[in-house]
Parts: C-alpha cells; structure tokens; sequence
C-alpha cells in the first residue's frame, strides 16, 4: 500500500533522505510518489509525479528542493487515478500532508469544505485532511489543536504526517488503523510506515498505537492518546538490516526471496521444533488445545491458500472442524462462531485492512484469537491471544513467496500441536517432524532444478490461459500457482481441484491451453493420474510436476515433466509450492514484466 517517510534534522538536507525512504517504500506497489520539504524562508516546497521513483527523482534533479524537514510518499490508487494532482503530498498554503488509509467520510467533509470555499485540487480522499487542518490553524489554533480537531471528523484509517509551513522544528503524526513508526537518530528524527522505510536510518524504532497523536521534533517526540494524554511508547530494535534489504547477486527480490527458502524453512524449524525431544514447541497458550471445538481460518489471497492447506491437514489428522474464509467476505456473512472457538488469521504484513476487520468480528464472537504474521508489532499481532511468527525477515518481492511456505511450516507444527493434545499417534508425530526437518534439503535440491524450470517457462510464455490442477493439499498450490502466474506474467490462469474438471472446466482444454498437474504420490495419485486421462483425450497438453513413483504412470501421456524428489505426502505441499514459484517467476522474465513490482498491486493491502 501508500508508503510513508518523514525526516526531521538540523544537519542536513532532507531531499536524499526523503527519496532513500522512498526507495525502501517501493516494495509495498504504487503508481505515484512525491516530497515536500520547507524552504529557508519556511514555504512549502513539493514536486510530484506519477509513475515509478525514477521519475521523481529525475524532477528533483532538475528541480531540486531542499531543506533540514520534509515528508515523501508512495501512492497507489484508491479514490482517483494515478496523476500528479492525485499524487502525494497534498498542501494548501500553510500545511503538506501524507496519507495512508481511507477517509470513508470524505465525500461530505469535501462538500461542508467547499461550501466554506475550499478549493480541492484533487479526486482523492486524502486532500481534505489538509484543508481541515489549515481551516483550523485559521481559527487560531496550533498545530496540535488543529490536527486532533481533524482527525475527530474523520471516519475511516488513517496514517498522516503533516509538515507545516514556517515550522522548521517539528512534524505532527497521527494514526488509526494504518501502521506507523518513530524512528529514534542522533540528532534526527523519522516517521515512516515501516521498520523497513526506515532501515536506512535507525534501528530503533517506536510504533505508534491508534489514536495516537505525535509531535516529532530533532531530538525528541510527545505523544498523546486517543484520551489527549501523554503516554511513551515502548522503544524497539528493529530486526530489518539494511543487509536484508539488498538483492545481493540476484536479479530480482523474488529470486533472492525463493532461493532463500531453506534457510528461513531452517529457522521457522529451529523455532518450533524441539530438535531433541521431536516435539513441537509453542509459546504460551492461555487455553487448552484439546477443548477447542472449532477452528476457523481467514486470510488474504497466498496466506488464504495456506490456511486452506492447514484445513486438510486439521480435518484428516484432528478431526475436528475447520472453516476457512476469505478475510473480505467474512464478517458480512455473519458467520455463526460459537464462543470459545479458535479463529487463526494469517497475514504476511499483519496489517492487512480485510483480515483486521474479521480478527474485530471473531473477537466480538468471543473466539480465541491465535494469528500468524511476519510482523510481530503489527496490528494483528497486538489484537491476538498467542502470535506464531514465520520469522522470515524482509519479504520485499509483491508475490509472496518465502512467507507462504514459512506460513505452511508453522501451520504444520500447529496441527501437529493439536494432534498430540486431541488424538495422540507418536509414531505418526514422529514421522512427520522428521519429514519437516528434511524439507529444506528437498527445497535445496528443487532450486537446482532452475535451468530446467526455465527452458519450461519459454515454452509457455506466450500463451494466453494455463490451467493449474490438483486434488487434496495439491489443489490449494494449485491455487496459489495460478495466482503467482497472474500476479506476475498478467496471463490469466485457473486452479481448479481436478475432480471438478468433468463438472465444466473440460471445456476449457485444447492443444492451445497448457493444463499444468500437481502430482505428488499421495493417497490421490491414481484419481489425479485419471484426471490427466480426460485433458489428454481432449488433445490436452499437460505439464505434470511429479516424483519419481509418478513417473512410470505419466510418462505416456505429460508432454512434460518435472521429476521432484520423493517426500512424505503431509509436507508435498509446501515442496511442490517452490518449481511453481521459478515457473512463474520465468515466464514474467520472458514476458519482460516488473517481477518485484508487478502492475496494479501493493504488497500491503491497509484498505478495504
């Protein structure tokens, strides 16, 4: 989503600053970016432009803006098109303001304003904060006064960072329901939407809670709460290296992010498995496992398709009930959660505006609340009972790629958590974890398999539907590969669990649409194989990833295959989630596509 920086100092000129925070921004997509710093005199300066950093930072070479504070964001679209007049900040004569979030009011803030004869420059919903503010300072009140007078009108999130015209010493902040962080220099102070924004600068970083209202000067920071009360907010050091944050000898953030797989696999291990006992290791939990009755699962897009994984696992080993929902959908069905329920959300970010909202309904339902997140300050993390961190660092790359097989690793230790206490089979157990402990070698030698992948990629890269099938925990990767295609070639692809192919799908195969089959030897192997039969009687072409055991039976009938190495069919779903990865990533290379940042999405969605 929008990305946020603000710098305050006494030492230096903020243009580079601002524009480094930017850069480190780029990750979360957006389609415009812009800074406004205040000149000598104290008035505003800004430039903007719509399109990729570059863009900007070419309009700052040649026109070049300076000065010791000064804000910068990186927008994508909600209320208005991708132009400079949509693009951020947004002034009026006597404030600039950023802004992540949406103003769900806006409409009828925007008409009261222009009645009072303010005159709005832009489609967004963000511009009316500014002119709130400045119709405020004009009735006499400072700085503080008037943005908490503002932000009082406004329904909806926000994250905001005004500059001041004349107000060389201080920026204001405020937060609800968007990330926000004080990031803590030797003389200068930062605001950013990240630790990630912010890694340039400082690893001591302070999150803001909702309603917090800050002011940020060089050397210090005040902050009020939603009650105008003075609070501190606990200081931190921030895990995000600036080291994380390079690509290294990788062409692509998504390249270095799926090759780094074994090793992050190898710490999500380390972490919740007791590698002398075999055990698996949880923090406090303050309710019992064996008194849950029912489990409840929402996410967003990839992290969705994880807790659809988790759902099969639960139900075969546990036997007990599993819903998994789409995190948009919901709360507006009302879904009838009986108290003492388990709801688990999953989200990269934990700020995923959807999965906020529902983790809001579930706790209102009296259910406990266990999430998953990469961000353990996130909002999420701070709405939950237990957090279970996938411990991956900085996922930079739009499509996710390390954080879902990390999502799937801790999902496994918790169902294998809720097997010992619900229906005990150490043998079992055992097997299992030692197949969780073999993954990252499995993965090693997957990645090996790049060339090959590649040359499949070119094969493929021009056509215009691929089909992705599988049955079992292969149809969620069947899902999560289709929507890895998507996201990054931009040709459109369906997953589709293999026995619904007679149901109407069938009608989608011909020698023109590769049918791509995830086929590991599982208890489904032969339904699958007989799936493969009815695309290739149809003329077909079918790409099939398989093991060995698999061979034998689709070598007559796959025009291509991918041979994987053999593993415990509890785990092939995460093993079989990494060629699909390298497929996806090769063909949006030959396609000549943004891989890190693909068009029209955001990494971090904190808007419904």
């Amino acid at each position: 989503m929008c990305g946020i920086i603000g710098v305050v100092t006494n030492n230096m000129n903020v243009s580079a600053a601002l524009l480094e925070g930017l850069r480190r921004l780029e990750y979360r997509g957006y389609d415009s970016a812009g800074i406004a710093t205040l000149s000598e005199e104290g008035s505003l300066l800004c430039r903007r432009t719509n399109g990729k950093l570059a863009r900007l930072e070419k309009e700052i070479k040649q026109n070049p803006i300076s000065g010791t504070i000064g804000i910068g964001h990186t927008r994508w679209a909600t209320h208005g098109s991708p132009t400079v007049d949509n693009a951020h900040p947004h002034l009026t004569d006597k404030v600039a303001v950023v802004h992540n979030g949406i103003i769900e009011n806006f409409r009828e803030l925007r008409e009261s304003l222009e009645t009072n004869g303010r005159v709005m420059n832009s489609q967004t919903d963000s511009e009316v904060i500014p002119h709130l503010i400045t119709q405020y300072l004009e009735e006499g009140m400072s700085p503080v006064q008037a943005v908490t007078a503002t932000i009082a009108q406004l329904t909806g999130t926000y994250a905001i960072v005004i500059l001041f015209a004349g107000k060389h010493q201080f920026l204001i902040a405020a937060k609800c329901g968007s990330p926000l962080a004080i990031g803590y220099g030797e003389k200068q102070m930062y605001v950013g939407s990240d630790a990630i924004a912010l890694s340039p600068f400082t690893s001591r970083i302070a999150y803001l809670q909702d309603g917090d209202i800050a002011q940020v000067k060089d050397e210090d920071v005040q902050i009020w709460d939603e009650n105008s009360k003075l609070v501190t907010r606990t200081i931190q050091l921030s895990t995000q290296s600036n080291s994380m944050l390079e690509r290294g000898n990788y062409r692509h953030f998504m390249m270095k992010e799926i090759f780094e797989q074994p090793e992050v696999l190898v710490h999500t291990i380390t972490q919740y498995i007791n590698q002398e006992t075999k055990n698996i290791r949880l923090p406090e939990i303050p309710f019992k496992l064996a008194d849950i009755q029912q489990i409840t699962i929402v996410a967003c897009g990839t992290s969705n398709y994880a807790g659809m994984v988790c759902k099969y696992w639960m139900e075969k080993l546990t036997g007990l009930q599993v819903n998994v929902d789409i995190a948009s959908e919901f709360r507006y069905r009302e879904a009838p959660l009986k108290p003492g329920g388990l709801a688990i959300f999953i989200s990269q970010s934990g700020e995923t505006a959807d999965t906020i909202a529902a983790l809001q309904f579930a706790k209102k339902k009296q259910q406990y609340i266990v999430s998953i997140v990469n961000a353990t300050e996130s909002t999420i993390a701070q709405a939950s009972d237990v957090v279970l961190p996938i411990l991956v660092g900085a996922e930079i790359g739009v499509a996710s790629t390390k954080a879902f097989t990390a999502q799937l690793m801790v999902l496994a230790c918790l169902t294998l958590a809720f097997v010992k206490d619900i229906k005990p089979a150490p043998e079992q157990h055992k097997t299992i974890i030692t197949a969780l402990e073999q993954l990252p070698a499995a993965i090693t030698k997957v990645l090996s398999y790049k060339r090959l992948i590649y040359a499949l990629a070119q094969e493929i890269s021009n056509t215009k539907n691929v089909l992705f099938i599988g049955r079992g925990t292969a149809y969620p990767i069947a899902l999560e590969a289709a929507l890895k295609l998507k996201e990054l070639s931009y040709i459109h692809a369906e997953g589709i669990a293999a026995g619904e192919l007679k149901h109407g799908p069938l009608a989608l195969v011909d020698n023109n649409t590769p049918v791509i089959a995830i086929v590991p030897s599982d208890a489904l192997f032969e339904k699958t194989c007989s799936n493969i039969h009815e695309v290739a009687a149809r003329g077909g072409k079918v790409i099939a990833f398989c093991d060995t055991k698999g061979v034998t039976k689709l070598k007559d009938i796959a025009s291509y295959l991918i041979v994987l190495p053999e593993i415990n069919p509890f785990v092939a779903p995460i093993l079989y989630t990494i060629p699909l990865q390298l497929l996806a990533y090769y063909i949006a290379l030959a396609k000549g596509n943004d891989v890190d940042q693909p068009r029209n999405l955001a990494k971090s969605v904190t808007v419904e």
